[in-house]
């Protein structure tokens, strides 16, 4: 399958953070924790020729194109595309490897939006799937023709913050008794009916936060985005840069909390971004997507002392 175009959200910004901080520096070593169609890691790559750049990316789409576009782009040397979620991070990299910047966008991919088969978007009528990996983890529609009712509202109230949890919840078992949930516009259509009539034509549809909190709960994504910054931080170089955007108040409360976490004598990091970058008016002009990204950035400011452990996994 060909990979859909995709917009590299605040790529002028990370690119002006990594230039001031490595603009005199050689043999720099990146890594970009989501490669989606390559926007990113091409940037960083082009900016610093003698850089190493590490790119993961866990959708058999990428994957397979990214390895074209590596080699059209003249990058195969220089970029290590790894097969794997993020999550992996540790995992996969040699024990001894070091960084001078990682980046983290936690956003979705254009592609994935835009291929109606797997299932992130309402605009389609495609199966309820929403698996980033999608040979591996449970499909949306499992979720939705097994949890109860109060699990269903839960989901939808904590990972959407949905204030019609309740009633999409109970229109949701009311709908699977007849006919289990299969595709994304029966979900859509259930969210819309659920909703109070002089609401349903709002500035944001009914289904928007169902399916955002869905989709988070299949691919775990508050939880690895927790674990992953645990990962990415004991492996900065003094004065390695980790940088990561987010899309919703939920991912960005996570980042906002761990970087304060890890900032103190025992975890000698620096916060760049007392209040989070945002894209300019220009970037959302041309990327409507792009506006409500945040990004956070901190600084390992020291060598880790030894003596110390990491701060408690929640």
């Amino acid at each position: 399958m060909k990979y859909g175009s995709h917009y590299s959200v605040m790529k002028k910004d990370i690119l002006d953070v990594l230039s001031r901080d490595f603009s005199d520096q050689e043999s720099l070593t990146f890594a970009d924790l989501t490669f989606g169609a390559g926007g990113h890691t091409r940037a960083i790559a082009e900016l610093f020729k003698d850089s190493s750049v590490y790119s993961f990316d866990q959708d058999p789409d990428a994957i397979s194109n990214g390895e074209k576009f590596l080699e059209k782009e003249g990058l195969l040397d220089q970029v290590k595309l790894i097969d794997s979620n993020f999550n992996n991070f540790s995992n996969m990299l040699a024990a001894e490897l070091r960084f001078d910047g990682v980046l983290l966008d936690a956003g979705v991919s254009s592609h994935q939006f835009d291929t109606g088969e797997r299932g992130f978007s309402f605009r389609f009528d495609g199966p309820l799937d929403m698996r980033m990996n999608p040979n591996a983890g449970v499909p949306a529609a499992d979720l939705l023709n097994g949890m109860s009712e109060e699990e269903l509202r839960g989901i939808f109230q904590s990972y959407g913050e949905e204030k019609f949890s309740r009633q999409i919840a109970k229109s949701i078992v009311e709908r699977r008794e007849v006919e289990p949930f299969t595709t994304t516009k029966q979900l859509e259509d259930t969210c819309f009916h659920a909703y109070p009539k002089k609401l349903r034509h709002g500035k944001i549809h009914p289904a928007t936060k169902v399916f955002q909190a869905l989709r988070i709960m299949v691919n775990d994504e508050l939880g690895v985005l927790g674990d992953v910054i645990r990962q990415v931080i004991p492996r900065l170089k003094v004065n390695g840069l980790l940088m990561i955007i987010t899309f919703h108040s939920l991912e960005d409360r996570i980042v906002k909390h761990a970087f304060k976490e890890w900032k103190n004598e025992s975890f000698p990091i620096e916060i760049l971004t007392k209040k989070p970058l945002l894209p300019s008016a220009e970037e959302i002009f041309e990327n409507s997507r792009s506006r409500s990204a945040k990004l956070r950035v901190i600084r390992r400011v020291k060598d880790w002392p030894s003596k110390n452990k990491y701060p408690k996994k929640e």
